[in-house]
């Protein structure tokens, strides 16, 4: 049986271990007439001794006692008589929630059935495809699911090629919006056709062909409500040009061991570190390639502090302006993950308040060259069906994050498309309900490692600079330059904990260009006061686009097959153009995102007061800024059942403390004449901890 791989979307770079390989749907036990359970993707190379259980919604009571009997939430058996009795047999030694309970949202986890898949762990002697099946004929379980390990499979020599710090100069930034000295390298942002001048390279820059930051940021910089969830390697949330722009979970000690927020994950300061599972995020092994800290700061390097590089939606050097970034760890040095890491962070993501989920990363394309990968999954209907975990929980990231009363309900989730030079990008981000991300050079032209297309044809694609060394060969300057931890760069001493600045390309460094594009947006969207359900907001984002003129789309290219890979021993290949014609999406315009967020199309609503859901004596803080415009205050307030809940206006926030269990009618009126309707509702802590 073939195997599938995950492929990093930097170029040459990342591989993992897929759901399953494209010649297999559902494993033996599909849920036929004789009532099994359905067993999904394969059990080559699965984990040993592990499986994911979801189990019927009829036993929950069952399993929310076993859980309320377990302080930590693992336990050794399931108190479920038919799966205890298996689970013996395979000598199981942990039963646990995929999902660990988090109070502030286990209603809403329960809601979409994210709490009854469990993870168990075995003897790893045991057969797991026999402890599968013996688990689906089961009456109380309805999914059986192997778990993989994520793995990357490169030669960690392949480093980036670094810029030094230290020999940064402010040469020519005056024309520029901001100081930061190499802004002006930074083509992707404000291209002025110059990059590449001089350079020994067939392939040359043309004005324009960049996201066009130097309009947009005219009307805004970043706003630091946003959060940008990135899953990659780990972020240096010390790096100079990004500590003033990362998420803060201000409850947390960095790598601590106590969970002092509830949230169910102990010491995650600027996020989780899913691979070693403790809140210390690492960025400095010999073996990581600073690919997260490099996507990060393409979306929020601090802008306008004289130092290093920008970023798209970085703010403008005053204190917390720009957005800001979770770092989700799923690579750390050699070590991967696995699904199950996977899994929980996409959930810890949405539940500690990010709205875009950045994913550099991906599995091979269905239609990969198979000369030189083995090609992943051809259809949305294959990978829904062989990744049923991690497609559940894509889709509460998609409808639970954000804010039904912020600027945004629901969340944005953006994919590489992938660098197999496949006439189809690579899933998950070929998924319809995605964005998918291609890239093009300085040139304007498709980078030849781009992937492009999807089942759907090009309706959730989109295009961003990412890079185009292939045409270039040896010219850095045609890549991507961002932040970087010195270890990571080639030649980086990895005992220095030192900021850096370094060179990638890939379908990697398009993707968080739109993700950047995005929060700049939802940033803007935030300033005009509006509100966008994200489905609306995806729609918005795909449409602000500049198609691409049939003579960029035409003819041939010269490029370099493999050059990341083989360098000078790479052959010298030609791309025909028109292949790429109606497949590509356009390419993003922040500035036509920000004009469209003026306008009322995308069915924009005004900010409005929100209901308010609060414990009994517990408060919750309504901070009226955020809703209403500029130099509009609150006057007055009004509760009907003053019993209820106890309220006070002070600095323009609203104070709601819980009284007594129920529901109360409340207003409030603003400086403008305006009166708002609101609703109360004051329940209980639960015995099980959630509310």
């Amino acid at each position: 049986m073939k195997k599938k791989y995950i492929l990093s979307a930097l170029l040459c770079a990342s591989v993992l271990f897929s759901c399953s390989d494209s010649e297999t749907l559902v494993s033996e036990s599909n849920g036929g007439d004789n009532g099994s359970a359905t067993i999904v993707n394969i059990p080559d190379d699965a984990v040993s001794g592990e499986l994911f259980i979801k189990f019927k919604p009829e036993v929950e009571e069952v399993l929310d006692q076993a859980n309320a009997l377990s302080r930590s939430g693992k336990m050794s058996r399931s108190s479920i008589p038919s799966v205890d009795e298996i689970l013996d047999i395979a000598g199981a030694y942990e039963f646990q929630r995929v999902f660990p309970v988090d109070k502030r949202n286990e209603e809403r986890t329960r809601k979409c059935g994210l709490h009854l898949w469990y993870l168990v762990k075995f003897d790893k002697t045991m057969d797991v495809q026999k402890v599968a099946q013996d688990m689906s004929k089961l009456a109380e379980v309805a999914t059986v699911e192997y778990n993989h390990e994520i793995k990357r499979a490169y030669k960690t020599d392949r480093k980036a090629k670094g810029v030094n710090p230290v020999a940064l100069t402010a040469d020519g930034v005056t024309e520029l919006p901001f100081n930061d000295p190499d802004l002006s390298k930074q083509w992707s942002y404000i291209n002025d056709g110059t990059i590449l001048d001089g350079k020994d390279s067939p392939v040359q820059a043309i004005a324009g062909y960049d996201v066009n930051c130097k309009e947009a940021w005219k009307k805004c910089k970043g706003d630091p409500s946003v959060i940008v969830a990135v899953m990659d390697e780990g972020v240096m949330y010390n790096h100079e040009d990004l500590k003033g722009n990362m998420w803060t979970n201000s409850a947390e000690e960095l790598g601590g061991t106590t969970d002092n927020d509830g949230n169910g994950y102990a010491g995650d300061r600027y996020g989780y570190n899913f691979v070693t599972d403790c809140g210390l995020i690492t960025y400095s092994d010999i073996n990581d390639l600073g690919h997260g800290t490099h996507v990060a700061g393409t979306i929020a390097a601090v802008n306008n502090n004289g130092t290093g590089v920008s970023g798209i939606a970085g703010g403008d050097g005053t204190p917390d302006s720009g957005v800001k970034i979770m770092s989700l760890q799923i690579f750390a040095g050699n070590s991967g993950s696995t699904f199950l890491q996977e899994a929980k962070a996409i959930k810890y993501a949405a539940d500690n308040g990010a709205v875009i989920l950045q994913c550099s990363w991906g599995y091979n394309s269905g239609r990969a060259n198979i000369n030189n990968y083995t090609p992943g999954y051809l259809s949305d209907e294959e990978w829904s069906k062989n990744c049923v975990l991690e497609k559940e929980v894509m889709e509460y990231f998609l409808h639970n994050a954000g804010d039904p009363n912020g600027v945004m309900e629901g969340g944005l989730i953006i994919f590489a498309a992938g660098n197999e030079y496949a006439p189809m990008a690579a899933y998950p981000g070929a998924y319809k309900d995605f964005i998918c991300v291609a890239s093009v050079g300085p040139d304007g032209t498709p980078a030849p490692y781009s992937n492009y297309s999807t089942p759907s044809g090009s309706e959730n694609m989109i295009t961003a600079p990412g890079g185009d060394g292939e045409g270039t060969k040896t010219e850095d300057a045609g890549l991507i330059l961002s932040t970087m931890p010195t270890a990571a760069i080639e030649g980086g001493d990895p005992t220095m904990n030192q900021s850096g600045y370094g060179y990638m390309e890939g379908t990697s460094m398009a993707c968080p260009h739109v993700s950047g594009v995005a929060a700049l947006g939802l940033s803007y969207a935030a300033k005009l006061r509006k509100h966008y359900r994200a489905e609306d907001f995806q729609k918005l984002l795909l449409h602000s686009v500049r198609p691409f003129s049939d003579d960029k789309l035409s003819g041939e290219k010269s490029y370099w097959y493999g050059w990341a890979t083989y360098k000078d021993a790479a052959p010298h290949m030609s791309l025909n153009l028109s292949n790429y014609r109606g497949k590509i999406g356009g390419l993003i315009d922040a500035n036509m995102v920000l004009s469209n967020i003026e306008g009322s199309d995308y069915n924009a609503q005004p900010m409005r007061v929100p209901n308010v859901y609060v414990a009994l004596d517990g408060t919750k803080v309504v901070d009226l800024s955020k809703i209403y415009a500029d130099n509009v205050t609150a006057t007055d307030f009004n509760v009907v059942d003053s019993n209820v809940a106890a309220v006070s206006l002070k600095d323009n926030k609203l104070t709601v403390k819980g009284t007594k269990v129920g529901m109360t009618k409340a207003s409030v009126t603003s400086s403008d004449g305006n009166t708002q309707e609101f609703v109360i509702t004051v329940r209980k802590t639960t015995g099980n901890g959630w509310m």
